[in-house]
Formats: structure tokens, sequence, C-alpha cells
């Protein structure tokens, strides 16, 4: 197993990292998700906190103002405190609805659009005694890598995130050392500060600590889903087809193409030869082009074709070397011939119409 891995040295094509997402393999950061999270978590509640607290607080006042107890009993208390409950639930349900809606874009923004039917699908090789007990190796074994690493993560992030928002309360120690004695609405003001710096320390420190673990995070999956070589010329294969077949089918085609314009060869008016190396048919129809058109052409064993097919057919042969090379070079097969050759072939097709009509 350590030599396959070791053979895996290619990058992952398109088409790999398009499978593993559609399987729901994605590179994803629950540290980069977290911090974002609790940022947003705490960004609306300085947002929102102030005016939910108020509320809150004149509504708490308004209920207890006239609460009557000897009206209370217990078959009426909740009717009592319901419609308080319906109104607490206006007042907070805003905040959550929101955050859903952060935490949605902050997923999406971690690992994209990934709809993957196969992470949900229910496997019952996964409810197997040796795949349960595999798992519960994974998860319990100390010395697994795996969870070593994550351990070892776990306990720096604790460390980190905590002192960072110690730091925060001990820039602060003679602020703390204050408070004794001072009224109850600073001393809570001053509480409040220290605890808002803290908590932007803490939330600076999760930040940095989730962006090193989404580089981390795509690092492994960039080495999890690379490709031995094989695998690559597989791939190859499978989307542009087998060298081998593709040669096949182009060589199939070409014989194709050969019959099809041998079978042309006969309806020529003319071959013109360079005499032995290179033979061009041509035909002259005017109602299907305003030129003569090359029917078929070829060199050596193709061009000696050619001239066998027309001595049989009886398709004059001229002999016109420079013409028959400019028309092999520069005229492919059903073209039309070029301007500059126009006074050449016609000169050839003159010849040959003169001796049709000499002849009958």
């Amino acid at each position: 197993m350590g030599n396959e891995a070791a053979e895996k040295t290619e990058e992952a094509t398109e088409r790999r990292r398009q499978k593993e997402r559609e399987r729901g393999n994605v590179s994803k950061s629950k540290d980069m998700d977290a911090a974002l999270v609790m940022t947003a978590c705490i960004g609306l509640i300085a947002i929102f906190g102030k005016n939910m607290m108020n509320t809150i607080k004149s509504m708490m006042i308004e209920t207890f103002a006239h609460l009557n107890p000897t009206e209370l009993n217990v078959d009426n208390v909740m009717g009592v405190l319901f419609p308080y409950f319906q109104y607490l639930g206006y007042i907070v349900l805003p905040f959550f609805v929101l955050l859903v809606i952060f935490t949605i874009f902050i997923i999406r923004f971690d690992v994209g659009h990934v709809f993957s039917l196969e992470k949900i699908k229910f496997n019952l090789e996964n409810l197997s005694p040796r795949r349960m007990m595999n798992n519960a190796k994974r998860i319990f074994n100390p010395f697994e890598p795996r969870t070593m690493v994550e351990f070892a993560k776990s306990i720096l992030k604790i460390l980190i995130v905590g002192a960072c928002g110690y730091s925060a309360i001990s820039s602060r120690k003679a602020d703390l050392m204050g408070l004794v004695g001072l009224e109850t609405p600073l001393a809570i003001h001053i509480i409040l500060s220290i605890m808002v710096n803290m908590i932007i320390n803490m939330c600076l420190a999760m930040l940095v600590l989730g962006y090193i673990d989404k580089k981390y995070q795509n690092y492994e999956y960039e080495k999890s889903i690379k490709m031995t070589k094989q695998e690559v010329k597989d791939e190859q294969k499978d989307t542009e087809g087998d060298p081998k077949i593709k040669a096949r089918i182009r060589s199939i085609q070409m014989q194709m193409a050969r019959q099809r314009m041998m079978s042309s060869v006969p309806s020529a008016d003319v071959v013109v030869t360079n005499p032995t190396h290179y033979s061009v048919a041509i035909k002259y129809d005017k109602t299907k082009a305003p030129a003569p058109i090359v029917v078929a052409k070829g060199v050596d064993y193709l061009a000696f074709q050619i001239r066998e097919i027309a001595k049989e057919n009886g398709v004059p042969i001229v002999e016109n070397r420079p013409v028959a090379r400019a028309l092999y070079n520069n005229v492919p097969i059903d073209g039309v011939i070029p301007s500059d050759l126009y006074v050449a072939v016609a000169e050839i097709l003159a010849f040959v119409y003169k001796q049709k009509n000499s002849e009958n």
C-alpha cells in the first residue's frame, strides 16, 4: 500500500475533481466554519443585542408589574405566560433566522455548491461488525496518526484562543482591581468592555487558526486525490478513447474517404499527371460550381490507381507536371481550383474537349 501511495505523484485532473465533488468529497475546514459562524453570531448580537435586551426588559417589567399571584394556579399558568413567550419568540426568531442564513452562506463559501446523494444514501456495509470495529478503533485509538494530529490541534487551539482571551483580561487588570467601591452601572460597563475586548481577541485568534486549518485541509485534500500515472492514462482513454481504437477508426475513415474519392474518378473530365508520382482528377460542371473542382488526387501508388481507373473508364490523361503539383498541394478534395490556375486548367480542358470532338 505504501508503494501505491508513493506512485500517486500526478495532480488530480478536472474529471477526477468533478467525480470527487459528486461523491461529496471536498476540502472543508470545520475550524474556519466555526470561527466565521462565531464571528457572525457576535456581530448579530452587537447589532440587535441592545434592542433585544431593552425589549425583554420592558416585557419583563410589564409582565411582573401586572401579575397577580392570587390569580395564578396550575390550570392557567401557561395561559397567562404564553403571550409573553410568544412575544419573546418574535424578538429572538429574527436573530436565529439571520444566523442560519449566515451559516448557510459560510458553508457555501467554504465548500462551494455540493449536493451528493452518496453521503445520505443508506449503506448496509456501514452496519457490518467489521466496519463498526474499524471505526471504533480509529476513534478510540489514541495512537492512530489522524487521531493524534486532531488531538494535538485541539489542545493547541484551546491554548492559543485561551491565551488571546487572557491577554485581553490581563491588560485591564488595573480596571478590574478598581471595580471595588464603584457604582454598579459603571462596574457593569467596565466588565462588559473587558468582555468585548476578550471576545474580539478570541474571535481574531479563531479566524487566524481557521485560515491556517483551511490551508492545511486543502493540502490534505489535494494529496488525497492525487493520481498515479496509470490512472491518468486510463482516464485519458475513457475521455478521449483508446489510441489504438482511435487509430483504427481514422484508418477506416481514410479508407472510406479513399473509396469515395476513387468512385468519382470515372466521372472526371481529365486526370492531370506528373506523370508517375502525382495524379489529379478534375471535373467541371458549371451548374454545381463556377470553376472546375478536384474530385480525386494522390501520389505514388494512389496516383497509379487513379490513372488505372481513368484508363478503364476512358477518362483522358494529360501530363503537366507543374499543374499536377500545384493542384495536389493547393486544392483539397471537392475543392474549387484557385484563380491563378484558371488559365492552365482551361487550356487542359480545352485540349481534352477538342480531342473528344475530333474523335466523335
